[in-house]
């Protein structure tokens, strides 16, 4: 059964047959923002643009590899002292699936927008945690997006076989002009991993100004 998580809950990857999680995907879920027009008559339709990021930490609170969309201007990156976007680590152990521009129309899919696959067993030995945050290339703020949710899954990024865990971090009063979430870490304790639900919205509207929230307040 799956592990509906509440912010700040920490778990251990062990499933219910007492084997450690060790490939699975890490999801995220939003819907676009759909209004009634005219006289109800019609529907208005607005596209959601959230992009899916991830940091990798040493075990010297350095960021040693990234994960975030290609699409990002180098320049802008450059600000920040960050590195162009890309979608696989240099080890191989993770891979995201590429932006999602719209977010789901006409209600949830059941299939997330954006996914970065993990194979811990191939992961750099000196990487002691892995941030997962969302940002809105838009102006929306989160109190306004239907839904966004991130989940934990072995499959693929276009099945689903069995969900491990799951944290809704949207439709809260918190969220109100908010454009950033910093939401979750898988971080490793004495040789094993485990995950930490975080859910801390931010006033950050660029990917840059995460990033360092997260080295100068998170670790």
């Amino acid at each position: 059964m799956a592990i509906n998580l509440t912010k700040g809950q920490k778990i251990d990857l062990r499933k219910d047959n007492g084997d450690t999680l060790t490939n699975f995907c890490i999801g995220v879920n939003w819907g676009a923002i759909e209004t009634k027009g005219f006289f109800g008559l019609t529907k208005n339709v607005q596209n959601i643009d959230l992009d899916l990021s991830c940091i990798l930490i040493d075990e010297n609170n350095n960021i040693c590899d990234h994960l975030y969309s290609p699409l990002y201007r180098v320049e802008v990156l450059q600000q920040f002292g960050l590195p162009k976007g890309k979608l696989l680590t240099s080890d191989n152990a993770m891979k995201h699936t590429g932006d999602d521009l719209e977010g789901d129309k006409g209600g949830d899919d059941g299939i997330d927008n954006e996914i970065i696959t993990v194979d811990l067993s191939r992961i750099n030995s000196n990487v002691s945690q892995i941030f997962f945050f969302l940002n809105n290339a838009g102006r929306e703020d989160f109190s306004q997006i239907p839904y966004a949710k991130i989940r934990m899954y072995e499959g693929t990024p276009t099945r689903v076989n069995s969900v491990f865990a799951s944290y809704n971090v949207s439709a809260e009063p918190q969220y109100t002009g908010k454009q950033s979430i910093i939401m979750a870490k898988l971080y490793k304790r004495n040789g094993e991993w485990k995950f930490s639900a975080i859910g801390d919205p931010t006033e950050d509207t660029f990917l840059g100004q995460t990033i360092h929230k997260i080295v100068k307040s998170y670790l």
